[in-house]
């Protein structure tokens, strides 16, 4: 994370995936920031793309999909693509009725379990207890968004740009990661446009 090694990374970065655990720690700050936020509130522009995650382990495809959703117009789509087809589906919907909707979607489903099974690892049954969790952060209209479908709304982090989007989000990843300065699995992931 150190900046000269994120001066390496391809520009511009359309999103950021961060893998963490999932640790006390981290559960009594979620819980904190969420009743913060229900008080004071906060500016979330209604253009960001946000869905609840309901199916358990699949936080590394929701993740994905804020990433891919949040950057439409930075995209270019395979004609009837399965992943286009959902997007365009499931825009007008609440974040719950995505979730449903994603629940429902076969095509999204077959792709997510095939992906599950190709790599190194064995995955995860959707029933086992997992202790890590993915998310995204996202630039919509100049603002950082944290979108982590655990929670009941993204998380506006304040002002970004494409240029700075990367060192943005590294910021609030280390924020993470100094909640749980004993913790080693942290796993930072930016999705570029080439």
């Amino acid at each position: 994370m150190d900046p000269e090694l994120l001066s390496m990374v391809p520009r511009p970065v359309c999103a950021v995936l961060l893998l963490f655990p999932v640790t006390e720690k981290y559960e009594l700050f979620r819980a904190e920031e969420e009743a913060k936020i229900k008080t004071h509130g906060q500016d979330v522009n209604p253009s960001v793309y946000f869905m609840k995650q309901t199916i358990s382990n699949a936080c590394g495809t929701i993740g994905l999909i804020h990433a891919v959703a949040n950057n439409r117009e930075k995209l270019n789509f395979d004609g009837d693509s399965a992943l286009k087809k959902f997007l365009e589906d499931s825009v007008s919907l609440s974040p719950d009725e995505r979730a449903k909707f994603l629940e429902r979607d076969e095509s999204i489903r077959v792709t997510h379990e095939s992906s599950a099974q190709e790599g190194q690892s064995e995955a995860p049954s959707i029933d086992d207890k997992v202790d890590l969790h993915f998310i995204a952060f996202v630039n919509v209209q100049g603002q950082l968004y944290e979108m982590d479908g655990r929670k009941p709304f993204p998380i506006n982090h304040g002002q970004t740009s494409d240029d700075t989007l990367l060192e943005d989000a590294i910021e609030v990843c280390k924020k993470f990661m100094q909640r749980d300065p004993e913790e080693l699995r942290f796993t930072v992931v930016a999705f570029s446009k080439a």
